[in-house]
């Protein structure tokens, strides 16, 4: 039952064209940041790898409220709780499904946007190898804050709110990957990143049935 949650999500995030969004905003920072800054291509080296996860951060966000709202509001949910499935569950696909349609495609844009700042082999290397770490966290809270915030006003900026604080010990970590000597940052991205996939479907399926009720 995850996997057809799972293939529903994308395909209905496909048809709304919430699989390119993500992808275009990262490419569009990743592309005007460098004019920002300017020709300083030690600076841009140097900031390349943080700007890139702060686009990452920010792509995650974009479709939160898309993620649960609109299966809410049509009685969708309710149906998967009909049929037994677990509000965690449901969470959890939705997780994945949210991180398949964001995750990878960032990965490989990092690829281009790398070269515009100007980041050698090593960095991105770094830079790649913490997003695949780090990218299901994001995915994670951006559903678990969907569901805290699903039928509230101005939900997607409040879960913008909710989201950005929770997700401040991923970009550390995240962004110390990037120093050679960092070595430790990828096991506690790793760490954190393992905790909050656990705990968010917890979190999410908690709301879920409190707004049932």
């Amino acid at each position: 039952m995850i996997g057809a949650i799972i293939r529903r999500d994308l395909a209905n995030a496909w048809r709304g064209g919430g699989l390119l969004l993500p992808l275009l905003f990262f490419l569009l920072v990743a592309t005007l940041f460098p004019f920002a800054i300017g020709p300083d291509a030690p600076l841009l080296a140097r900031i390349g790898g943080g700007t890139l996860w702060v686009a990452a951060l920010l792509a995650a966000l974009l479709p939160v409220d898309r993620l649960i709202e609109p299966d809410r509001a049509a009685g969708v949910l309710d149906q998967y709780a009909l049929r037994g499935i677990p509000d965690e569950t449901v969470a959890l696909a939705k997780a994945a499904a949210h991180w398949i349609g964001f995750g990878p495609p960032l990965m490989l844009a990092a690829l281009p946007a790398s070269v515009l700042f100007g980041m050698d082999g090593d960095a991105l290397w770094r830079v790649e190898l913490g997003l695949l770490a780090g990218t299901p966290a994001l995915a994670a809270l951006a559903v678990a804050v969907a569901a805290l915030t699903a039928g509230l006003r101005s939900a997607g900026a409040l879960a913008g709110l909710l989201m950005l604080p929770l997700v401040v010990p991923v970009l550390i970590f995240g962004a110390g990957m990037l120093d050679p000597m960092g070595a430790g940052a990828l096991k506690l991205l790793a760490a954190t990143a393992l905790l909050i996939v656990a705990a968010a479907p917890f979190v999410a399926g908690a709301a879920l049935r409190a707004a049932r009720d």
